[in-house]
């Protein structure tokens, strides 16, 4: 099939068009066949926490909500999508789609479905639903691609920057990805990034419009002008510190970090502080983080600046911060320092690795459909895979975090609809995909089951607790995360080679799950 050249210039991108082609052959077949209407349910997911080669993730933090939640709730067709749907011919040089589909299509919106999602910000495991549509099958599918694309890169992200918060130490992120990052996925990146933890960001619109102010200081290129006009270093940090003299942070390695750099900010800082202001630090932008940090510690210290931050930046992420602290730990003690005082003036600057994920640069996050309404009653949907990994859980379900004594994360079990996960008795649970593995978790072993899937939009408006102003509250999102992250046990939270969480689901779910299967032969 081949679409023409219509004209419409770039009034489709980002509109309820910017979809995978087949959504709309098949949500046209669905209206043909008397279909669009019957409701249906879907349910996304992901198959497999991000693997980044040299370390691996045991959990994901879900992300992308409220800024999906305002499209859906906002999108339409438009005149230039009909326009371009309609000049679309088939391979025999018919119109593709007709125009009864298409009179169909400009009256669509998505206000017949229903959405229920785990809220953002929170942990969440594989095989599990993040979010879960009901309604119209053809506005359902229609769906699909624009979830997808909205959700599974932000939660990709969000992941990889609790990461890095927790390998920091409890110490301030800087997300700074926006050069390298995809276009408009910046924007998407630096959200998710602050729901995983990171505390400001370079990018500047974005920090402002999720009420962070961003952060910055300059560049080598402007140590480059004063050298190249013949001014030298500390002439380029004097500048500097006479435009920005109550929030001087100097880049420090263009020259001789520890020879030129830290000795010329040492001077401009304590200019700075006989004209009464408080330098605010330097940063380290290559060579042995470490190390360096060690020694410009030990320089300011000698010159009465010992509360002067230090930033790291230069290709890190979660594994080589863990690196950073680790040899910090290890070698301050040789300058006489004492470890947990320099680590606790570090801010580390985190770029193109969180922003694009570096090593794991997509989330296999897909949507499937689990059940349709026949008869006035929900008939659960499967399909069948020579994978068995990649079975569905079929039926309509709900979705429980089980905790210990302790108020500790033990599993996320999937249930059916009917069933509640009441403490007070034991419960047997089986792996979603293997008929091998199955245990008993006996009453003692746990106290507590918290529902995780909360209604979020119906009847095309958010219906959640305090609407989208609160959907979008990042430091409300935020805590969730810490609780939660802070609730798995620590080998789930290890860098490299997680320990596997639980995620089971039910003996009555296992045994739906087997019937079904038995009926396709």
């Amino acid at each position: 099939m081949s679409v023409p050249h219509t004209g419409t210039g770039d009034r489709l991108l980002g509109g309820i068009l910017s979809t995978d082609f087949y959504q709309l052959t098949m949500a046209q077949l669905y209206f043909r066949a008397g279909l669009a209407d019957r409701p249906a349910r879907f349910e996304h997911f992901f198959r497999s926490y991000p693997d980044y080669g040299r370390h691996q993730a045991g959990y994901c933090v879900a992300a992308g909500m409220a800024p999906f939640a305002k499209w859906m709730t906002d999108a339409h067709p438009t005149d230039a999508d009909l326009e371009a749907l309609r000049g679309h011919r088939s391979s025999t040089g018919q119109a593709l789609f007709g125009d009864d589909f298409l009179g169909w299509f400009a009256d669509l919106d998505f206000s017949a479905l229903t959405l229920h999602a785990v809220p953002e910000g929170r942990v969440v495991h594989p095989n599990t639903p993040i979010t879960v549509v009901e309604g119209p099958l053809a506005a359902a599918q229609l769906l699909e691609t624009p979830l997808l694309n909205r959700l599974n890169f932000p939660t990709l992200i969000a992941t990889k920057a609790a990461r890095v918060s927790e390998s920091a130490l409890g110490r301030p992120v800087l997300e700074f990805g926006m050069r390298r990052a995809a276009e408009a996925g910046a924007d998407a990146a630096t959200r998710a990034a602050l729901v995983g933890g990171a505390t400001s960001t370079s990018n500047t619109a974005a920090g402002y419009t999720w009420g962070v102010d961003p952060s910055g200081t300059h560049a080598h290129s402007m140590i480059q002008a004063y050298l190249a006009l013949g001014e030298g270093e500390r002439a380029a940090f004097q500048a500097y510190a006479d435009t920005y003299p109550d929030d001087c942070l100097l880049l420090v390695d263009t020259v001789d970090t520890l020879g030129s750099g830290v000795p010329n900010a040492i001077a401009v800082f304590e200019g700075l502080r006989r004209r009464g202001h408080r330098p605010v630090g330097i940063r380290l932008d290559s060579g042995d983080l470490a190390y360096l940090a060690i020694q410009a510690a030990r320089q300011l210290n000698q010159a009465g600046f010992d509360e002067a931050t230090i930033v790291l930046s230069s290709q890190l992420d979660e594994l080589t911060i863990w690196k950073i602290t680790h040899q910090i730990q290890e070698e301050a003690s040789h300058a006489g320092l004492d470890a947990q005082a320099v680590i606790n003036r570090l801010v580390f600057g985190v770029g193109s690795r969180l922003a694009t994920s570096d090593g794991s640069p997509s989330l296999d996050g897909v949507y499937k459909l689990v059940a349709l309404k026949r008869d006035g009653a929900w008939q659960p949907a499967i399909k069948r895979s020579d994978t068995p990994e990649k079975v569905l859980n079929p039926g309509t379900k709900r979705l429980w975090r089980v905790t210990d004594q302790q108020g500790m994360a033990t599993a996320d079990v999937l249930s059916t609809a009917d069933e509640a996960l009441l403490p007070g008795a034991a419960m047997a649970l089986h792996h979603h995909s293997r008929a091998d593995v199955s245990r008993v978790i006996r009453a003692e072993e746990w106290a507590g089951a918290d529902e995780l899937l909360q209604r979020v939009i119906a009847d095309g408006e958010v219906v959640s607790d305090g609407g989208m102003e609160a959907l979008n509250d990042l430091g409300v999102i935020s805590e969730r995360r810490r609780a939660d992250v802070a609730a798995l046990g620590p080998g789930v939270r290890r860098l490299v080679n997680p320990h596997t969480y639980h995620v089971s689901i039910t003996e009555s779910l296992w045994d739906l799950k087997q019937e079904l299967l038995a009926k396709l032969g």
